[in-house]
């Protein structure tokens, strides 16, 4: 079963995204920082596929980046705040729906990009 981080402050987004993803067989994983996925992925959690939610103190994180650069990555980002945005499989502006967010994850991982 493919893993999905979940990075995201907005619990509501964390919340949502998981509880769908895990109804299309998806093992997602919901974390706060880069901290937590740090921590998943040292305890052997390796994810196929990360969901970013683009806010400045996580875009500019060094562990961020790094994930980022091995990892495919969907950037949910606001249409109203600048955010430097690096450079990433997918960025995804705020209003959006959660099935618009699975659609994408599923095509990516439709792809071959699974753990």
């Amino acid at each position: 079963m493919a893993i999905v981080f979940v990075i995201a402050r907005d619990w509501t987004l964390r919340a949502g995204l998981r509880a769908e993803l895990r109804e299309h067989g998806i093992n997602a994983l919901g974390m706060e920082s880069a901290d937590d996925a740090g921590r998943a992925i040292a305890a052997g959690q390796i994810p196929a596929l990360t969901v970013i939610e683009a806010i400045p103190e996580t875009v500019s994180d060094p562990a961020i980046e790094s994930l980022v650069a091995r990892v495919p990555t969907i950037l949910i980002a606001s249409r109203t705040q600048t955010v430097p945005l690096p450079p990433v499989d997918t960025v995804l502006y705020r209003p959006l729906r959660i099935g618009e967010i699975v659609a994408r994850i599923r095509e990516l991982l439709g792809r071959g990009h699974t753990a």
